[in-house]
């Protein structure tokens, strides 16, 4: 995975019902620090340090812890030079002096000796700038790589480009210019500089290892409320999920999902009025999907909805692929019945003005229900938009 989750509310009643949406602009203008450093600088500076069998290997555990804790093949830059070696979510203290000599200090000696230079800032002001900015290596196909054949250096464009240039290292440490693909990034190991975008949210993974009574995460362990003996299977949960088809251009990463449910917890609603005033809650959660895993079926094994009151008729579901942009919000109506009639419930999802729609609507009990009762777990899947769910009550 791959998945990360972020709660809006309390964890799990999600129910919500039919929707019509209209958008609302919210500006949000954050400064980022190091945003001025461009990313075909830090590949060029990249491209001339005098990388070895220690450096690559160093990157490449980076990113597959990374990849272990449900990111993406990540290296972030201000781990790079804080913890050599660690991947997102990856404890700093156990990295001490693992590297004798680590990226960082090639950086740091080719930029204070003249042979390498960067931008119009001094040497120590970019270094500093660098390590406190979002940018990061990211080596997709990492986990096929050879433990040899050094790196073809390249950045993200930015414009969904589909190839760039990039810096073939060889072992003579000449360096030569060549077209990069994702073709090539699957055959040999292939840096990426670009933005890292996800590490500020904690995945499934990482949370279920920080909280006991989650398991030790991953593999089959459910995150779900607590219910009585004799309940009804009530309680929705998103069981797999699979991509058709990644969203972004290769340079750019994986695709980040964000899944959004909204509706009433604790439905203990008894006047016309209460209903009038309810207000939902959101659960609101991350799958990130790295390239190799499309058309994989990754385990999701969380809650939707905790407890799907027969009052309610459908659910409120959103789905979209990360893009950043203007924040935006979605605003759907939440269907209840009360004494026979239908009352709408304002719920406002978050979106990103450059965020790909996957998909939005309703899911209504019945449709849910016979996708679950089928037969073959194979013909269980539900198809939205370019993606797959795998939905079950318990």
């Amino acid at each position: 995975m791959k998945y990360g989750i972020i709660i809006w509310g309390a964890f799990g009643a999600l129910v919500a019902l039919s929707v019509t949406g209209c958008d609302k602009m919210v500006e949000e203008r954050e400064e980022v620090p190091g945003r001025h450093i461009s990313l075909d600088e830090v590949a060029a500076v990249l491209s001339g340090l005098p990388l070895g069998p220690e450096q690559m290997a160093e990157v490449r555990e980076a990113t597959g812890t990374s990849a272990g804790n449900g990111y993406d093949e990540e290296y972030r830059m201000r781990d790079l030079f804080s913890a050599p070696g660690c991947g997102v979510g990856e404890d700093p203290s156990t990295k001490a002096d693992a590297y004798p000599r680590p990226l960082r200090d090639l950086f740091r000696e080719g930029l204070l000796s003249g042979r390498t230079k960067a931008g119009s800032l001094d040497p120590e002001a970019w270094l500093d700038s660098l390590a406190a900015s979002d940018v990061q290596i990211y080596w997709p196909y990492s986990d096929s790589w050879d433990g040899e054949t050094l790196p073809v250096v390249t950045y993200d464009t930015g414009d969904n480009a589909a190839q760039n240039e990039g810096y073939l290292l060889q072992v003579d440490g000449s360096v030569k210019k060549v077209l990069v693909d994702e073709e090539m990034a699957r055959e040999r190991p292939v840096w990426v500089v670009n933005r890292n975008s996800d590490a500020d949210y904690k995945t499934l993974e990482m949370l279920r290892r920080e909280d006991p009574s989650w398991g030790s995460g991953g593999g089959d362990i459910i995150v779900r409320p607590q219910t009585k003996a004799g309940d009804a299977a009530n309680t929705l949960i998103m069981r797999s999920f699979k991509a058709k088809r990644q969203f972004d251009s290769w340079l750019a990463g994986g695709s980040e999902f964000w899944i959004r449910c909204a509706g009433v917890d604790d439905y203990t609603v008894s006047t016309e009025a209460e209903m009038r005033i309810y207000e939902p809650q959101i659960t609101d959660f991350m799958l990130v999907v790295r390239r190799n895993q499309v058309g994989e079926e990754l385990p999701v094994n969380t809650v939707l909805i905790s407890k799907w009151v027969e009052e309610m008729e459908s659910c409120a579901y959103m789905m979209v692929e990360d893009d950043g942009g203007t924040r935006t919000t979605w605003k759907a109506s939440a269907v209840v019945k009360y004494n026979s009639k239908a009352y709408g419930v304002e719920v406002e999802f978050p979106i990103n003005s450059r965020d790909d729609i996957v998909w939005r609507g309703a899911l209504s009990y019945n449709f849910i229900e016979k996708a679950v009762r089928k037969e073959k777990v194979a013909d269980r899947w539900i198809g939205l938009g370019e993606v797959e769910i795998l939905l079950e009550f318990i």
